[in-house]
C-alpha cells in the first residue's frame, strides 16, 4: 500500500487534494457545474418541438402545470407555467399524444432536465380523435348523455334564444326560417364560436340565458338554440370542451344543438335535448309552421262541425223512430177526456144538491125573522133592560141624597167614610149633597170610643163636629 505521506506515490492514492503538475483545471462547486450545464442546455436548445404521448398530467393549486413526454425508448419531464397553460386549446390528459413547443432547461434541485413548454397541440388529428372519445367516454359515465335526461321541447315557445355569432350567416338563416314559419320573439346572445375563449363564452351564454327570472325586464326563454356554421373538427372544437358540455347538460331550459352540417357531431349534440343536422333545421324543429296551425284549426272545426251536425242529425232520426211507436194522441187523451166529462156532471149535479139544501136553510132563517116575533123578543130584551137600570140606581149610593142624606169621602183619595174612626183618621173629608153639591170640611173635638152599632143612633155631644 502506497505511503500517504510519500511525495512519490500516485496522485489516485492521495488522501488531501493537492495540486498536481501540469494540471491547470479548478475545482468546481455542484452549483457551479449545474449553472454551467443550465446555461449550455438553454444555449443550445432554446426552441425545440417535440412529439410523444402525455404522461403523469397534473395541475397544482398555484395554476401551474406538470407532465411527462415520452416514446418508446425515452422520457423527459416538462413544465407549463400558469400564465402558458390558460392558453391551451385543449385541456391536457394522459394519453394524448401532442407537439410541444418550448425550451430545455435544468432543475438543479434534482439533477434532470425538462422542457418549458409554452405551447401545444395535438399530434394529428388521430390525436384530437382520441382525445375526443376519451372525453366522451368519461362524461357517457356521469350520465351527462343519457336520454332519461333529456326534455321535450315546448310545441310554440314565445321566446328563444340563440347562442351563436352575431355576424356570422347562422343567425341570418335562423331569422329567416323562423319568420317564415312562424313570427317569435327571437334573443340572440352573441359569443366567439371558435378560437381563444370560444368555449368559455358558450357555456356563460347558456348559463346566462338559464340564469334569466321568469317575470323580469328580459323575457325568459322558453327554447335554446346553440349553433355555428361547418367546419373541421378543429374549428368545431370550442363545442367538444367539457366547460360547454357541462353548461348544456345543467341547462334548465330545453336546448336544440345545431353545431356544422349533417355529418359533423360534437359532444354538444349529446348533451343537448334535440340535435338539429344545421341551424336552418333547428329553427324547423323549434316552431311549427304557423300556416299549417291555422289549416289544422280549421279543419278541426270543420269536422267539429260535422259531428255535430251529424249528432243532431242521428237524434232527429231517433225521435222520428221513437214518435212512430208512441200511440196517437187520442187515444192516450181519450180516457182522460171521457173522465174528465164525468167528473163535470157529478160537479154539476152536486152544486144542484148544494144550492138546494142552502135555499133550505135560508127559507127556514127568512121564516123566522117575521116582526111580530121580533117585536115580541124586542119587549122581552126592554123589560129586561129596565129591570136591570132600576137595580143599578137602587144601588147607586148617591141616589139617597134627595132624602136630605149626605155622602162623606176623605179629601185626598176621594174614598168613601163610612165610620167616625174613619172620618177622624182622615182629618179632611168633602160632603157630598143632591145634584152634586159638595162641600169641604175638618174633623175637630176629642175621640170617643165607638159604640156598638143600633137601628138609630142619636147625635151625642161628644161626637165630632162637621164644619
Amino acid at each position: 500500500m502506497p505511503d500517504p505521506f510519500d511525495s512519490t506515490a500516485t496522485t489516485t492514492g492521495r488522501l488531501v487534494a493537492e495540486p498536481v503538475p501540469g494540471d491547470n483545471a479548478l475545482a468546481l462547486s455542484v452549483g457551479e457545474l449545474a449553472g454551467r450545464l443550465k446555461r449550455m442546455v438553454e444555449g443550445e436548445f432554446g426552441h425545440v418541438r417535440l412529439r410523444g404521448e402525455i404522461s403523469g398530467y397534473k395541475r397544482v393549486a398555484s395554476g401551474h402545470c406538470y407532465l411527462s413526454l415520452k416514446d418508446e425508448s425515452a422520457v423527459i419531464d416538462g413544465v407549463i407555467w400558469k400564465g402558458n397553460a390558460g392558453g391551451l386549446a385543449f385541456v391536457p390528459q394522459d394519453g394524448i399524444e401532442v407537439i410541444a413547443t418550448g425550451k430545455l432547461t435544468t432543475y438543479p434541485g434534482r439533477s434532470k432536465y425538462q422542457i418549458v413548454i409554452e405551447r401545444m397541440e395535438l399530434a394529428g388529428a388521430g390525436a384530437l380523435m382520441a382525445l375526443l372519445e376519451k372525453l366522451k367516454a368519461s362524461l357517457t359515465a356521469e350520465g351527462l348523455f343519457a336520454s332519461e335526461r333529456k326534455r321535450a321541447l315546448p310545441f310554440m315557445p314565445r321566446v328563444i334564444g340563440v347562442v351563436t355569432s352575431p355576424t356570422g350567416a347562422v343567425i341570418r338563416d335562423i331569422l329567416h326560417r323562423l319568420e317564415d314559419r312562424c313570427p317569435t320573439h327571437v334573443l340572440v346572445w352573441p359569443v366567439k364560436v371558435q378560437g381563444d375563449g370560444s368555449a368559455a363564452e358558450i357555456a356563460a351564454a347558456v348559463r346566462g340565458f338559464d340564469a334569466i327570472e321568469p317575470g323580469g325586464p328580459v323575457p325568459r326563454p322558453d327554447l335554446v338554440i346553440v349553433a355555428r356554421g361547418g367546419g373541421s373538427i378543429e374549428d368545431l372544437w370550442a363545442f367538444n370542451e367539457e366547460v360547454v358540455v357541462r353548461a348544456v347538460a345543467g341547462c334548465s331550459i330545453p336546448i336544440i344543438s345545431a353545431v356544422g352540417h349533417e355529418t359533423d357531431t360534437t359532444l354538444c349534440d349529446h348533451a343537448a335535448d334535440r340535435r338539429a343536422p344545421t341551424p336552418t333545421a333547428a329553427a324547423e324543429i323549434a316552431v311549427p309552421v304557423l300556416a299549417d296551425l291555422r289549416y289544422t284549426v280549421q279543419s278541426h272545426a270543420a269536422r267539429t262541425e260535422r259531428c255535430a251536425q251529424r249528432y243532431i242529425e242521428r237524434g232527429r232520426e231517433r225521435l222520428d223512430a221513437g214518435a212512430r211507436l208512441l200511440p196517437k194522441r187520442d187515444a192516450l187523451l181519450g180516457p182522460q177526456r171521457q173522465r174528465a166529462d164525468e167528473v163535470g156532471a157529478r160537479l154539476d149535479r152536486g152544486l144542484e144538491r148544494r144550492v138546494t139544501a142552502a135555499r133550505r136553510v135560508l127559507d127556514g132563517a127568512t121564516g123566522a125573522l117575521r116582526p111580530a116575533i121580533l117585536q115580541q123578543r124586542h119587549a122581552k130584551a126592554r123589560d129586561a133592560l129596565d129591570a136591570t137600570w132600576r137595580l143599578i140606581r137602587s144601588l147607586n149610593p148617591d141616589h139617597v141624597l134627595d132624602r136630605g142624606y149626605a155622602r162623606v169621602t176623605a179629601r185626598g183619595d176621594g174614598a168613601t167614610l163610612s165610620s167616625s174612626a174613619a172620618v177622624r183618621k182622615a182629618g179632611a173629608v168633602t160632603l157630598h149633597f143632591a145634584h152634586g153639591d159638595r162641600v169641604d170640611a175638618a174633623v175637630e173635638g176629642t175621640t170617643v170610643e165607638p159604640r156598638k152599632p143600633r137601628a138609630y143612633t142619636a147625635a151625642k155631644p161628644d161626637q165630632p163636629t162637621l164644619l
